[in-house]
């Protein structure tokens, strides 16, 4: 799978969560419903991973897509902040 499908399809999970759940529960409550999503997709993923940061100029995580999701807004796309880093060839 590509990082476009991968990316539309944990974004497609975490709309079906805000769906059912709409805005104001507690992170950990979107976190265990997303999770659950995401196991019934077949996904795997990794909970509350620690990311490294940019510093100076310097790349300091070996990730290729980040997706950030804000469940607290009225609509979900507007909660969804997705950045890739291009691979090296």
């Amino acid at each position: 799978m590509d990082i476009n499908q991968l990316s539309n399809k944990i974004i497609g999970a975490a709309i079906e969560v805000h769906k059912a759940l709409g805005p104001g529960p507690l992170e950990s409550i979107y976190e265990e419903c997303l999770c659950q999503e995401l196991d019934l997709r077949g996904l795997r993923y990794d909970r509350q991973k620690t990311l490294p940061v940019m510093y100076k100029g310097r790349k300091l995580s070996g990730l290729h897509l980040g997706l950030i999701l804000n469940f607290n807004v009225t609509v979900m796309r507007d909660g969804i902040k997705r950045t890739v880093r291009e691979l090296a060839e």
